[in-house]
C-alpha cells in the first residue's frame, strides 16, 4: 500500500534580509513497506521526523531525494495526485483545522461533493460513514458545539466519505482528554479490524501504539526500531535512550523483573499482566 525508497527530505529556510538559503535535513534514507490492511504505529520524540514522514504518504510533502509510492503511484508525478489523495486519506492533530462546514452531515459530504459524486451516492456515503464513527445522532449538529473526540470522529468520517483504502492519522488524539482518546482509538481499530482499512497512526502515546500490528520508531530522521509491539516495547532501556516511554503495564513488569520477579518482559495489557502475576503468586505459594 505504501512504500518509501531511500527517502530524504530537507526543509528550505531562506533569510529574507540576506537571501542566504539553508537546508535542514529531516529524513535520512527511509526505507519501508506498509502492507494493505495492516495497522502500523509510528513513534518518535518531538522533532524526530514522524509527522514529516506521514505527510509524504498523502503527497502533502514531496521527497528531496528517493521515492514514495502509494499503491504503486509515484507521489512526485503530479498526474497521480488525485489518485493518491483518493487512496490515502489524512487526518490531522487538530480537527478544528480540518472542519469547514456548519453542520456535521455537510462536513461529511464536503469531499465527495467536490469530487463530483452524484447526490444519492453522497447521501449513502454520509450515512454510512457517520454510522461507522458513531456520529449519526449528531448529523444535524454544529461541529463547533461538539467535544474534541466527537470533532475528531467527524474529521475521520469526512475522510472516509472519499472511500480511501488507507488512512493516515497524525497524532489525532494529542489534544483530547482520556475519554476522547478512547473514542477515537475505538474508531481507528474498528476501521482496521472490521473494514480492513490500512491504518498508519502517528502517536506519542505508547498505549495506542501497543494496539497496532507493527511499531516503527524514528529517531533523528532514521528508523531505529521496526517490529511487532511486544518486541519493540520489551526494549525498555533502549526506548528510554530514545526519549520514549513504554506502556505503563510494560514498565511495571520491567520494574518487577528488575527486582527479581520472574515475569515476561513483553507484557502489553493489564489482563496479560494480571494473568502472569496470578501464575507467579501461585508458584510462590507452593
Amino acid at each position: 500500500m505504501l512504500e518509501t525508497k531511500n527517502l530524504y527530505f530537507r526543509y528550505r529556510d531562506e533569510d529574507l534580509e540576506t537571501g542566504e538559503v539553508e537546508y535542514d535535513e529531516i529524513l535520512h534514507g527511509i526505507n519501508l513497506n506498509i502492507k494493505k490492511g495492516s495497522f502500523t504505529a509510528v513513534l518518535g520524540h518531538n522533532g524526530s521526523g514522524k509527522s514529516t514522514l506521514a505527510k509524504h504518504f498523502n503527497a502533502i510533502l514531496l521527497p528531496s531525494g528517493g521515492k514514495v509510492y502509494v499503491k504503486g503511484m509515484d507521489t512526485a508525478d503530479e498526474r497521480n495526485l488525485f489518485g493518491i489523495r483518493s487512496t490515502a486519506g489524512m487526518v490531522f492533530q487538530n480537527p478544528d483545522n480540518q472542519l469547514v462546514a456548519a453542520i456535521v452531515e455537510d462536513e461529511a459530504a464536503f469531499a465527495p461533493e467536490n469530487l463530483g459524486v452524484e447526490p444519492k451516492e453522497i447521501r449513502r456515503r454520509v450515512d454510512e460513514c457517520l454510522g461507522i464513527v458513531g456520529m449519526t445522532e449528531f448529523a444535524h449538529s454544529e461541529p463547533s458545539k461538539l467535544s474534541g473526540g466527537q470533532k475528531q470522529r467527524v474529521a475521520i468520517a469526512s475522510v472516509l466519505t472519499m472511500e480511501p483504502e488507507c488512512i493516515i492519522l497524525d497524532e489525532p488524539t494529542a489534544m483530547l482528554d482520556p475519554k476522547g482518546r478512547e473514542e477515537v482509538m475505538r474508531t481507528i481499530q474498528k476501521l482496521n479490524r472490521e473494514k480492513g482499512m490500512t491504518v498508519v497512526l502517528i502517536t506519542h502515546y505508547m498505549d495506542e501504539a501497543a494496539s497496532a500490528d507493527r511499531v516503527i520508531v524514528i529517531d533523528n530522521g532514521s528508523i531505529v526500531l521496526d517490529d511487532v509491539p511486544k518486541k519493540v516495547f520489551a526494549q525498555v532501556d533502549r526506548l528510554r535512550e530514545l526519549g520514549l516511554d513504554t506502556p505503563q503495564v510494560t514498565e511495571l513488569a520491567h520494574m518487577l523483573r528488575h527486582d527479581g520477579f520472574d515475569l515476561p518482559g513483553d507484557i502489553l495489557s493489564v489482563d496479560e499482566a494480571a494473568e502472569k502475576l496470578m501464575e507467579l503468586f501461585g508458584k510462590m505459594r507452593k
